[in-house]
């Protein structure tokens, strides 16, 4: 085997490096990629067809403003099916493509899995139906915030404004055995315990219901017997609004109050005005009661785009989530998770459709109020004030 002369080889590794300094850097991304996780098929696919409207008027609103750094944004969609199986793998799908934040998902027990994937791969998440108070209590996810308020705020809510506005002495409680409804359902008999205690109120009725089943009767007959003040139903819409319909049906004439995954057109048109008149739903803020410039600005957009409202509230904190990242990113003024995060937790001046996006050093947003909601005689909702 014959050795290179030493003079060859220098003149070999010279024009290597030559060729290679030649060589054009890789394109700088021309746009701002963020991923948005949602439900588009499977129980709540019409959650995840809002949330997919609301993001792409967030981002029109802000590309016309200048973007970020300079740069449009682009959304990144990926299908999470209503499952935490197919949750883990919409998670995987973005971060494989390399991006560094995320609007994800909807429903707690969905976002999980997916939030547990982004933590580890330094992705910053951030959820806009997801209230279970386990995702920011019980496991550290330094990339993990959300836009939506947490179940334990509108449980104290409901508890307090049973008792004290609406007079109820006796108090009736269904769930669905999932995370989002157990846990408002369980807050809520804890904060309802001072008052039982006190003797002003009696919990009647506290168990689950099967989810996805199409027959309540028995559960109805029971709620009919023991004709509560307040059936309180912490699930959500589809089972809503046939055991609503049903206990009508069954001559329940009761008042019946909803948790915040319940008012959507999804729920007024399974049950029907005659069904949902006069029924009353807790939820936060509702950007059609906003005066925000913000609020107005989106809905008047929206409206435009696609000549209707958002269908439910989640929608719009998916909108808010783009906003909060879109903010963070610029104040950090780079696409680098450590620096997103950080600016997360310490931004304060940040307006956003639903009112200031602030959040706490776990990732929960500060300050979400809750307001109570009626279903006037025509079937649109409007806040509620005591008689």
């Amino acid at each position: 085997m014959k050795r290179i002369p030493g003079v060859i080889l220098v003149l070999v590794l010279t024009l290597s490096l030559a060729l290679a300094a030649c060589q054009p850097k890789p394109a700088e991304p021309q746009t701002i990629q963020i991923g948005l996780q949602a439900p588009l098929t499977g129980d709540f696919a019409a959650e995840g067809q809002w949330a997919v409207q609301s993001v792409e008027v967030a981002k029109e609103l802000l590309n016309k403003k200048g973007g970020v750094l300079g740069k449009q944004i682009e959304i990144i969609v990926a299908d999470d099916a209503s499952n935490p199986k197919d949750s883990a793998l919409a998670a995987q799908k973005l971060i494989s493509q390399g991006l560094k934040a995320v609007i994800a998902s909807y429903g707690s027990s969905v976002t999980a899995p997916a939030a547990d994937l982004y933590d580890a791969n330094k992705v910053v998440s951030v959820g806009y139906g997801c209230t279970a108070v386990r995702l920011t209590m019980e496991k550290q996810r330094p990339y993990f915030f959300r836009t939506s308020g947490r179940d334990d705020t509108q449980s104290e809510f409901f508890a307090k404004f049973a008792v004290e506005v609406l007079g109820a002495k006796r108090i009736a409680i269904m769930h669905d055995n999932q995370d989002y409804g157990r846990g408002v359902a369980e807050d809520a008999k804890k904060f309802l315990q001072p008052y039982i205690d006190a003797g002003q109120v009696e919990l009647v009725y506290y168990d689950a219901i099967t989810p996805g089943e199409s027959d309540y009767s028995a559960v109805v007959s029971q709620i009919k017997e023991i004709n509560p003040d307040v059936w309180f139903f912490t699930a959500y819409y589809p089972e809503a609004a046939l055991l609503l319909k049903q206990a009508r049906q069954a001559g329940y004439t009761g008042l019946f109050v909803g948790n915040n995954s319940v008012p959507t057109p999804e729920f007024e048109k399974i049950a029907g005005i005659d069904v949902i008149k006069g029924s009353i739903h807790l939820n936060e803020p509702m950007p059609q009661f906003l005066n925000y410039p913000e609020s107005i600005e989106f809905m008047e957009a929206y409206k435009a785009k696609y000549n209707e409202l958002p269908g439910s509230i989640w929608a719009v904190y998916a909108a808010d989530a783009l906003n909060a990242l879109a903010a963070a990113i610029q104040k950090a003024g780079a696409l680098d998770p450590d620096a997103i995060a950080q600016t997360m937790r310490t931004m304060t001046d940040v307006k956003g459709i639903t009112g200031p996006l602030m959040f706490t050093e776990r990732g929960d947003r500060k300050n979400i109020p809750y307001y109570a909601y009626i279903y006037n005689d025509q079937g649109q909702l409007e806040l509620y004030y005591p008689k």
